[in-house]
């Protein structure tokens, strides 16, 4: 999905200043594990910045790919000793944290932790700071967390650094709380009773574009010290996210009730019941909306030119989010894996509950057969060798397939020993091969979402080792829903396939050795 050797296509107009000495300029960016972090550091490498980044755990950081092209110093925004030996010789400070507590004293903790990165700063002669904070309107009520963004922006504009605040509203990218939000509300709920704040305008912004205007914040002349706003091209009513979303993602515009009686409080809680955002995370987002969210004006415009090929329109940007755009796409929260093709593993700065919902059902055996033994048994699954698990049940998913318009088991398969790319295989389609260990085939029967099966075979000290994988991407509610209606037959289907394919592939090295014995020596 993600190319890194150039990480947005966009970055040529945006690439680092050698500081008077010839020297790269170095980046401190406090925040790197986080969501917009993560996907910051690999950027500002590739510009040829030096980089460095103020981690709580560095052992979070060596978990990225970039981890070990970079300068960790331990500490966290609050530890003043730490803070300063990291903002020793930085050109541009990168401040990405904000807390998402519900808590009490959050405001309090971000406004300390602001205090000290901007008094270090000074003290090093930081040639700037660039914090992303949120947008908001003017000259009204903010909820608390919005607030407390705005107080943080004034501590650095305050700092006698030159700083530059970039206001944004809510970012479309997979793994971002606000997207992620808009994605599994839409995904689960066929009807969507809302807060009226379903009807404020609102105005998102691609992560893509995110990063552009951070990497472009550090290049803005020396005497710009101000917040403006970032924002996409696109001015949405909520309702309008999400049915923007739906049609994305394949499903079914949504009817939207606005219901003047559910109160923040109260929305948090039914977004932390239908989806697995947690509620502490839920509120803020909650509070957030309750005011429209509008640039109030371009002026970033004069200082951080859009890119060249324009900003993101809202509805690409889901489809970047959903991974449905091969070339200029950023990672989000799932990548391509070379071997398994199926996207599998979400960002370490991504949280838990972030991404597509997927369901696996993994199973494995061994067998004392070596390995080309079962993969001969594994090519030659399906048609009238059949799947290695209960034929009635195989036979019933057919004619049930059959029934709803799919194609049923009829197909069979064009070789009885060998397979290629683009082979039909039953209600299968071979989707990648490698002879001798590994077959994906994705399913072309009738199902609520995308479906694939991984077989894989691989040497084992006593013999050779069986790992089949089943997953299931489920196109909204009714996804999920099949997927528990048919989990109760996984165990008969796929935990006998897995041990019977293991016994036939120890039948097939038995079976010539029996011959061998039985017939006489010349």
């Amino acid at each position: 999905m993600d190319d890194l050797s150039s990480p947005t296509g966009r970055e040529p107009a945006l690439t680092a200043r050698p500081r008077e000495d010839g020297r790269a300029p170095r980046a401190l960016v406090i925040g790197a594990t986080g969501y917009i972090g993560g996907r910051l550091v690999p950027r500002l490498l590739a510009a040829g910045y030096d980089v460095r980044v103020l981690a709580r755990d560095p052992a979070r950081v060596v978990a990225f790919e970039w981890g070990s092209r970079v300068d960790v110093v331990a500490g966290d925004a609050t530890d003043a000793a730490a803070v300063g030996r990291a903002v020793r010789d930085v050109d541009v400070l990168y401040y990405l944290v904000h807390s998402m507590s519900a808590g009490k004293g959050f405001a309090d903790a971000d406004l300390r932790a602001a205090e000290t990165v901007a008094a270090a700063a000074a003290a090093a002669s930081v040639g700037r700071i660039v914090y992303l904070g949120g947008l908001h309107p003017d000259g009204v009520k903010l909820s608390p967390h919005l607030r407390s963004r705005v107080e943080v922006g004034e501590v650095f504009l305050h700092s006698g650094v030159p700083s530059l605040v970039l206001q944004a509203g809510v970012v479309i990218g997979s793994g971002s709380a606000s997207f992620e939000m808009v994605r599994h509300l839409t995904e689960v709920l066929p009807y969507m009773p809302a807060p009226k704040w379903v009807r404020n305008r609102i105005q998102p912004i691609a992560v893509r574009d995110v990063l552009h205007y951070l990497l472009g914040a550090a290049r803005v002349p020396a005497d710009v010290n101000r917040a403006v706003d970032i924002g996409g091209p696109d001015v949405l009513r909520y309702g309008q996210m999400m049915n923007g979303y739906a049609v994305e993602a394949g499903l079914h515009q949504r009817p939207i009730a606005a219901l003047p009686v559910l109160t923040p409080r109260l929305a948090s809680h039914w977004v932390n019941l239908v989806t697995p955002i947690p509620r502490s995370i839920a509120r803020p987002l909650v509070e957030s909306l309750q005011n429209e969210c509008v640039m109030k004006d371009h002026d970033v415009d004069a200082l951080i030119p859009p890119p060249e090929d324009g900003l993101t329109a809202y509805r690409a940007a889901v489809r970047l989010a959903l991974g449905r755009l091969e070339t200029d796409s950023i990672e989000t929260s799932w990548q391509d894996a070379e071997v398994l093709g199926v996207p599998s593993d979400p960002l370490p700065s991504d949280p838990d509950w972030a991404g597509r919902v997927v369901f696996t059902d993994v199973r494995e055996a061994t067998t004392s057969a070596p390995p080309d033994a079962l993969w001969r048994v594994i090519e030659g699954i399906g048609g009238e060798n059949g799947w290695y698990s209960s034929p009635l049940l195989w036979a019933i998913r057919g004619w049930m397939d059959r029934l709803v318009g799919g194609i049923g088991l009829a197909r069979g398969r064009r070789s009885k020993a060998r397979l290629g790319v683009g082979d039909a295989l039953d209600f299968w389609r071979v989707e990648a091969i490698e002879p001798g260990s590994f077959l994906r085939l994705r399913a072309e029967m009738k199902v609520p979402g995308l479906a694939w099966l991984e077989l894989r075979a691989s040497p084992d000290a006593a013999g050779s080792r069986y790992d089949q994988r089943a997953v299931f991407f489920p196109l909204g509610l009714a996804g999920r829903l099949y997927w528990l209606a048919v989990l109760p037959f996984h165990g008969f289907i796929f935990a006998g396939m897995a041990s019977r394919i293991a016994a036939a592939a120890e039948a097939e090295v038995a079976e010539p050795q029996k011959l061998s014995e039985a017939t006489p020596s010349p």
